[in-house]
């Protein structure tokens, strides 16, 4: 937090007539910071902004707007300000990327409303992978089918969570679903602990929800500064399982994709740091063997790829060897 006591945030007019940003925007965080900008205000839409060095702000500017400033705190790639008036107070400047370069866009809690009043989730390939394998518990009812996104899904016991990610034969990752009321229902029947404790034994877990976060104070049948003060509790505990509040089914499904194909690139680069650097120990080494595969699963693949297999009864010890051959070597 900066010390704002008798400080500004000054705007003034550009005196570069070639500039199609016709304003200069001055804040008062560390020696200060001058942004070229198309307004004085994101009133109705996020303003644009350029940062230039502070040797640009002109000796004798012609200022159009003159603010104090309650306060000036940068809180990662974005800066708050408050300004000490009773309307059109509060904005932030957030640095960003646009058609890959670096931009700063001003704006309000108006503008970023009016940004996005509804949610689309998107098409994109998460972190470029041309397909995602995403193991289903067998037990897992209503599954999400991931049929927007570039996956491929398969259905074995997982030993803890209800989407995983298996990696060189491994289980690096899973996803615990619930809904609100699954999560209010196992956290004070004593559940949740359980899966959480479980979930922390891999190298990556975590816990969504299918709601919001403020829904839990409006439940009547529990207390809701009992359920609160639990979560908390469980993430002091386990603090390497985060929790999270999606909002709806449909962007939970898409926050744990996104999750586990993140964790499969993380799984490739954290295997190359350790062939460079040598032998040490890492996250992967927690990872256990992946679930086994169902009978109906071997024995499609089997028939898939030419190998006789019996319609009933047990696989014969060479048909199991010959996929977990054909699933070490992809």
């Amino acid at each position: 937090m900066v010390d704002t006591g008798g400080v500004h945030l000054l705007i003034a007019r550009n005196p570069d007539p070639d500039s199609r940003l016709p304003y200069l925007l001055r804040i008062p965080l560390g020696d200060g910071m001058v942004f070229r900008t198309s307004g004085t205000w994101p009133r109705t839409n996020a303003l644009y902004c350029h940062p230039v060095p502070t040797g640009e702000w002109p000796a004798r500017p012609e200022i159009v707007e003159q603010v104090p400033v309650r306060s000036c705190a940068r809180r990662g790639a974005a800066i708050d300000l408050v300004l000490d008036r009773s309307r059109e107070n509060r904005s932030q400047l957030v640095f960003t990327t646009a058609r890959g370069r670096d931009a700063v866009f001003w704006q309000s809690a108006r503008t970023r409303k009016q940004a996005r009043p509804n949610v689309r989730t998107p098409t994109a390939r998460a972190a470029g992978i041309t397909e995602v394998e995403i193991v289903v518990d067998a037990y897992e009812q209503y599954p999400y089918r991931f049929t927007s996104q570039q996956v491929r899904t398969v259905r074995r016991a997982l030993p803890c969570g209800d989407y995983g990610l298996v990696v060189d034969g491994r289980l690096v990752a899973a996803v615990e679903r619930k809904s609100l009321p699954d999560l209010v229902a196992s956290l004070t029947g004593g559940r949740l602990r359980y899966a959480l404790a479980d979930l922390a034994a891999l190298p990556r877990a975590a816990v969504v929800v299918e709601d919001r976060y403020s829904q839990i104070f409006t439940l009547d049948h529990v207390r809701p500064a009992a359920v609160v003060d639990g979560l908390a509790e469980l993430q002091v505990r386990w603090p390497s399982v985060p929790i999270v509040y999606a909002e709806t089914r449909p962007l939970a499904e898409e926050w744990t994709y996104r999750y586990l194909a993140a964790t499969q690139i993380w799984a490739a680069a954290e295997e190359a740091t350790v062939a460079r650097i040598g032998p040490q120990v890492s996250d992967l080494d927690r990872a256990p063997n992946a679930p086994t595969p169902s009978t109906a699963e071997v024995r499609a693949w089997a028939r898939e790829h030419g190998i006789a297999v019996a319609d009933r009864g047990r696989l014969r010890p060479e048909v199991l060897d010959a996929w977990r051959a054909a699933h070490r070597t992809a």
